[in-house]
């Protein structure tokens, strides 16, 4: 089964053939168990988590075409720790956005179950913050290194320096997200330029990066943006949809 990474902005029905491949790997791992409908966890930490975790569930039963899942919500309150109940006896497990710290906060008691299910076969589904805190080493909401500015900030609230935390551990590079809509991929570029990560992947909003036994897949329409350390600075390409 794959790590589904969404780079934020699909948020409507009208993007739900970007979540279709999840669904339909929670299906068979569904069908697998015995059940009719497969059961996915919807989690959200989100400061509105109650009407964000129905949006992620709506638009999941959306990308069933057809085939009823049924959910599993957990809306959780920002930055606490949720329960192993929320994840267990599931066939899909689906996370959804927010702060990152809070989200990496709400998941971390679950770091290690949540590997060992997606070890096992149980496809994950990370939606902006929820595709941030899947790496193994997540990056922070900071927009500074050093004090240097590395990404875009209010002019009346300056940011914080850049953090790196323990992820889940799903994928073994950082993950940036609203790379093109919100200009990220310079803190991504100066994260690997500084050291703090080895190297990441920047996905664009609307946009999937399907991590599986196959290598690397892009479902939208935007680009995931590679950036990799080289000799005197970095090297970036694109993976297109």
């Amino acid at each position: 089964m794959s790590v589904h990474l969404v780079g934020g902005g699909a948020t409507t029905t009208t993007d739900a053939a970007l979540y279709a491949p999840f669904v339909a790997e929670a299906g068979l791992r569904g069908a697998a168990a015995g059940r009719a409908r497969p059961r996915i966890a919807v989690i959200s930490l989100h400061p509105e988590a109650e009407e964000k975790v129905v949006a992620l569930a709506e638009l999941l039963a959306a990308a069933g075409s057809g085939d009823e899942i049924e959910v599993q919500p957990t809306a959780g309150r920002p930055g606490e720790p949720i329960a192993l109940a929320a994840i267990a006896d599931v066939d899909g497990i689906a996370v959804g956005g927010g702060f990152v710290e809070e989200v990496r906060a709400g998941l971390e008691p679950v770091f290690g179950e949540l590997r060992r299910l997606v070890a096992g076969g149980v496809p994950y589904l990370g939606v902006s913050a929820g595709a941030m805190v899947a790496a193994e080493g997540s990056l922070g909401s900071g927009t500074r290194i050093g004090d240097v500015v590395v990404a875009p900030e209010d002019p009346d609230d300056p940011g914080d320096e850049l953090e790196i935390e323990a992820g889940i551990g799903l994928v073994d590079v950082a993950i940036e997200v609203h790379v093109a809509q919100r200009g990220m991929l310079s803190r991504l570029a100066a994260a690997v330029e500084s050291g703090l990560i080895p190297g990441g992947l920047g996905i664009d909003e609307r946009t999937v990066l399907i991590v599986g036994d196959g290598g690397l897949r892009v479902v939208g329409s935007g680009s995931v943006w590679r950036v990799l350390p080289t000799e005197g600075g970095v090297l970036v390409s694109t993976i297109g949809a």
